[in-house]
């Protein structure tokens, strides 16, 4: 089953497309570095344009090429690669080998290289890397030679049986790290930097028996056979569970293909000679991807190769400490650094070796980032001139602004530390110890709120990671694997807490004299980097604070993010078309609404007024047995309603407030039929026979429906049930005529729910036409109510041209037009079989999160052409919580509604998507 697939595709791609067929010799598979730019990302891949992008601008990049996504994508479908691949590659091996004057894997001078997936969108960990590529039982020897240090040799020979055996012959990667620490037991030493040439070498022949044993075959001689059965591994990447669970959380397409990047190998871990030092390897960021501060960021560690900085295994020493090891390297790392910011005009995200002072750059990307760094960075670079306030608006996301309005932790409350770690991926986070991916995932589908805490993290840890609430490790940095994914998923992540002691096999962690067992609650603040013991108090984030009006962007004591905040809100607001409108029932909720900056009510659901002390006037109304008694019922109802609409109409004075008459079954406002079978027969049992327990129990008997969602509700319960609908038309028009006299400027809309066809509408509206007529005569005051209906049928939605004739708006109920156009009854289905869904890729997300465009989608863009066609004035909008949705917002922008509505906390994201929505500017993907 595919995933979701990219509705974009470039000229490079299409090209592909049409001639990628197995064995086309008209199609290029293959790119040297020189060949590329930073705009192939489909064709070449992040890394592999970013690559080539480099050594245009003339930048240190080893040498090296890249193997196309088209090609993968091939690999993908028939299962071999295309015909014309291997002869490609050989062309450009041996191109390689001539500039580097060696052959791959010559006993006596071996060329080594890497092979490295690099997919358009960044997955950090996910699909496969080699190194040491090459290296065999005679290249060895001759590498030792050349560089004039044996345990280098050793060492990297022992690396790449590790890895390959891992990631190309599925040997369980354990074994290898198993026997690592026996030799290290052996010796009594503490890190691996510490086994001299003699240990490597036992430990490359334990390394060659596990594979044997393991995978059934001899670890590979031929440095060819093994760059080949690297790059199949690499392609095959794409397609394994962690890299589909990523591309999900992150709604990456699945149809992509990653590019397989061969690189000739630079070492950090080669010793120093007489005149050059020892290397390392490091990751720089040019801003902090936690803050947005500009500054020195990063990561580096002595005598390593490149993968050992990403997983953490080792703890690094931050960048800085790299202008007392090697000031050489570093200031020409800080002009580097400098130049690629300037030239992509964004937080960049750095890859380096330095072989025994040589500085060399492995890989540069558009850097992921926080949520409050995307909006610093963004208003930095805008004052810097290097973008405008239109890509400054791309930069950022509704989703991110969703996670600055997060609380964050009172830092007035009594804790308890435990210990501090370091601030890899801000916010608040409160759990039960979890130790493994397995019981984080476990716990959290039974309801639990879990911290997942872990010596480091690998890839394989992903599904833990997404159901945690965030993520605790003893060990890595700033750019280790847990602190990159979680940046990325926005998830609260303390990384390198060296204080704490993480047992998992004993499931716990010690401070000091404190023990955590597994299940004891746990507080972690990813802004600070500390770690409680016990759930920590929270208070409202000052993104809030500033949406509610209680603090202004230009006070002395402003948040400098609530100043990034309100200068990008303010932009948005400026140039987007669509209204932003709120869902609100009350005057509570709709002035918090305002505060949030909404333009009216799009949705007031008048059913949720009949709640409380209420609903015994209902169960009188639905227990009448006569037109008196119905209208008693009414008449009783009627102040209560008008009151609620006084209240709502002087809350949104002056903006338009949309009133959904009552729409969800009457049962719904009866007892529990259980609940009240029970009551009735031991009322009987007892001989004390309650009359109205019995009446009720007959009525819910009379309404009970097998499939309510479908039955009497909406507009068939106007139709049904004489009075009801006129009653909430009075309130309302009374209300309306009550607030102008007041001088109000009261502007309501009435909706109609669950219209089908048009004469449903019709004889609705005559009613209303004929209250509000009387009202009118009533007060003497001229009242000018729109009355519209809610587009949620899908014959509502092919027959909206007839429908138009009728209603003076349409606003789409997105949740039961969801509902009715996929035949699903959403509260059973997201419990039963939507995870199965999801993870089969049927769905790339739930269609009640984001619209469905091509379902659902195509039914609201044909009622929409169908709508204006009869009625050019039509006002359109949305009211289902896809109106608060960033996806959905933009296809309500493409579509030309007027507004969105959603609930009152997700106004300022649809006020921030529309803005981008309605942005010209291309802006960046930062996936």
């Amino acid at each position: 089953m595919s995933e979701n697939k990219d509705p974009q595709v470039t000229d490079q791609a299409d090209q592909a497309d049409q001639a990628g067929q197995a064995g086309d010799q008209g199609v290029k598979f293959v790119y040297d570095f020189t060949e590329g730019n930073k705009d192939l990302k489909d064709l070449l891949g992040g890394k592999g344009a970013n690559l080539a992008e480099m050594t245009n601008l003339g930048l240190p990049v080893p040498p090296g090429f890249t193997i196309t996504t088209e090609a993968c994508k091939v690999y993908l479908e028939s299962g071999a690669e295309p015909v014309a691949l291997r002869d490609e590659v050989s062309a450009h091996l041996d191109a390689l080998e001539q500039r580097m004057g060696k052959k791959l894997g010559q006993p006596d001078n071996p060329l080594l290289v890497s092979v490295r997936s690099g997919a358009k969108f960044s997955m950090p960990g996910m699909m496969d890397t080699v190194l040491n590529i090459g290296l065999s039982d005679k290249s060895v020897q001759g590498l030792a030679k050349q560089a004039g240090d044996e345990r280098f040799a050793w060492d990297s020979y022992r690396r790449l049986i590790q890895m390959f055996g891992k990631t190309v012959l599925d040997v369980d990667g354990d074994l290898f790290e198993e026997e690592l620490e026996k030799a290290k037991r052996a010796k009594k030493v503490a890190v691996d930097t510490d086994l001299d040439a003699a240990d490597l070498k036992k430990l490359v022949t334990r390394f060659k028996k596990i594979v044997k044993t393991e995978a059934g075959r001899d670890f590979p001689q031929d440095p060819r056979e093994q760059m080949d059965l690297a790059i199949h591994a690499v392609f095959d990447s794409w397609n394994t569970d962690r890299a589909k669970l990523y591309r999900r959380q992150e709604r990456i397409p699945g149809d992509l293909g990653t590019a397989v990047n061969v690189c000739s190998m630079v070492f950090g871990n080669l010793g120093p000679t007489a005149t050059s030092k020892s290397g390392g390897t490091g990751v720089a960021f040019t801003r902090d991807p936690a803050s947005g501060h500009q500054g020195v960021y990063g990561d580096y560690l002595q005598n390593a190769q490149g993968e050992d900085v990403v997983a953490g295994i080792r703890n690094t020493v931050p960048l800085a400490e790299l202008e007392r090891i090697d000031k050489k390297s570093y200031d020409q790392l800080m002009q580097i650094m400098e130049t690629l910011e300037n030239h992509y005009k964004d937080l960049c995200d750095i890859e380096f070796t330095i072989e025994r002072g040589q500085l060399w750059m492995l890989q540069t990307r558009v850097g992921k980032r926080t949520a409050g760094a995307a909006f610093r960075i963004a208003t930095q670079l805008v004052d810097q001139g290097l973008i405008d306030e239109a890509e400054a608006l791309q930069r950022v996301t509704g989703a991110q602004l969703a996670q600055l309005m997060f609380p964050k932790f009172d830092e007035e409350a009594k804790t308890e530390q435990l210990g501090r770690g370091i601030a890899a991926s801000p916010g608040a986070a409160v759990g039960k110890a979890v130790f493994d991916s397995y019981t984080a995932i476990k716990w959290s589908r039974s309801g639990e709120k879990v911290i997942l805490i872990r010596r480091e993290t690998n890839p394989d840890d992903l599904d833990g990671m997404i159901a945690a609430e965030g993520i605790l490790t003893s060990r890595g940095g700033k750019t280790s694997h847990a602190a990159v994914v979680a940046r990325g998923m926005g998830k609260t992540c303390v990384c390198g807490a060296e204080d704490l002691e993480v047992d998992t096999k004993r499931r716990r962690l010690t401070a000091g004299s404190v023990v955590v067992e597994e299940g004891d609650v746990v507080s972690i603040d990813g802004s600070t980097g500390k770690v409680y013991l016990g759930e920590v108090p929270v208070v409202p984030s000052p993104v809030v604070e500033y949406f509610e009006g209680r603090m202004h962007a230009g006070a002395d004591d402003a948040d400098e993010l609530v100043g990034a905040v309100h200068r990008i809100m303010a932009y948005a607001d400026r140039v987007r078309r669509l209204r932003v409108r709120a869902n609100a029932d009350n005057a509570e909720d709709a002035l918090r609404a305002r505060r949030f900056g909404a333009q009216g009510i799009g949705l007031c659901r008048t059913e949720h007024m009949f709640l409380g002390e209420r609903r015994e006037m209902v169960e009188k109304l639905i227990l009448a047995d006569t037109d008196t008694e119905r209208e008693e019922s009414l008449k009783q109802l009627l102040p209560l309603q008008k009151q609620d609409f006084v209240e709502l109409f002087e809350a949104m004075d002056g903006l338009p407030v949309t009133i959904r008459l009552l729409d969800p079954p009457l049962h719904e406002f009866l007892p529990d039929i259980t609940e009240l079978s029970v009551r009735v027969a031991l009322a009987e049992s007892r001989q004390d026979n309650n009359e109205n327990d019995l009446r009720l129990l007959q009525a819910v008997h009379r309404l009970h429906e097998q499939n309510p969602m479908l039955g009497l509700r909406g507009v068939r319960l106007g139709l049904v049930i004489p009075g009801l609908f006129a009653m909430q038309v009075r309130a309302i028009a009374e209300a309306a005529a009550a607030r102008k006299t007041a001088k109000g400027d009261p502007r309501a809309e009435v909706m109609i729910p669950l219209v089908g066809t048009v004469q449903e509408l019709e004889i609705v509206r005559e009613e209303a036409d004929r209250v509000i007529a009387e009202v009118q005569e009533q007060t003497g005051v001229q009242l000018k109510l729109a009355i519209g209906t809610m587009i949620e049928l899908p014959r509502a939605a092919l027959t909206a041209g007839q429908i138009a004739e009728a209603a003076q708006f349409f606003s789409f109920g997105t949740n039961d037009l969801t509902q009715t156009v996929w035949g699903f009854s959403r509260d059973d289905v997201e419990a039963s079989f939507f995870t199965a869904y999801l993870e089969k890729g049927i769905f790339g997300v739930s269609p009640f999160e984001t619209i469905d465009r091509d379902g659902v989608g195509s039914l609201v863009r044909s009622a929409v052409e169908a709508g204006r066609a009869t009625r050019p004035d039509l006002k359109l909008g949305v009211c289902g919580e896809h109106g608060g949705d960033p996806e959905s917002v933009h296809f309500f922008h493409e579509v030309g509604l007027d507004y969105v509505s959603c609930s009152p906390f997700r106004i300022p994201v649809a006020r921030l998507e529309a803005g981008r929505a309605a942005s010209t500017s291309a802006g960046s993907d930062h996936r």
